[in-house]
């Protein structure tokens, strides 16, 4: 069984782990990124893909879509505080080949 640490974070250390996460902010407790696809399906298949990563690493953001926009905030759930799995999984959200087909974030109407 894969064992994390679950010592929280505090928020200095949180924006100290930010640094290297392009995109990424610190908000309300938890690390926030939204992401502004081209269309509807892309931003749906990019949250289908997270949900996969997600559910592989038994940690699970909070997504929500509107149009063509795709925020993640995670936070671990059981802390009511961020960890290390936080950062970890927004590692893993990085390194994903869709990520390459975002543009620029836009006031794009839905």
């Amino acid at each position: 069984m894969l064992r994390w640490n679950m010592e929280t974070l505090s928020e200095e250390e949180a924006r100290q782990r930010l640094e290297t996460l392009a995109g990424w902010e610190y908000a309300n407790g938890r690390i926030r990124k939204q992401v502004v696809f081209r269309t509807f399906l892309r931003a749906i298949a990019f949250m289908n893909t997270v949900a996969y990563l997600a559910e592989a690493a038994k940690h699970h953001p909070d997504i929500t879509i509107n149009y063509n926009k795709v925020t993640l905030r995670l936070i671990t759930h059981s802390e009511d505080a961020l960890t290390e799995r936080d950062f970890n999984l927004a590692r893993q959200i990085e390194q994903l080949p869709i990520v390459a087909l975002v543009e620029a974030p836009s006031d794009a109407a839905g």
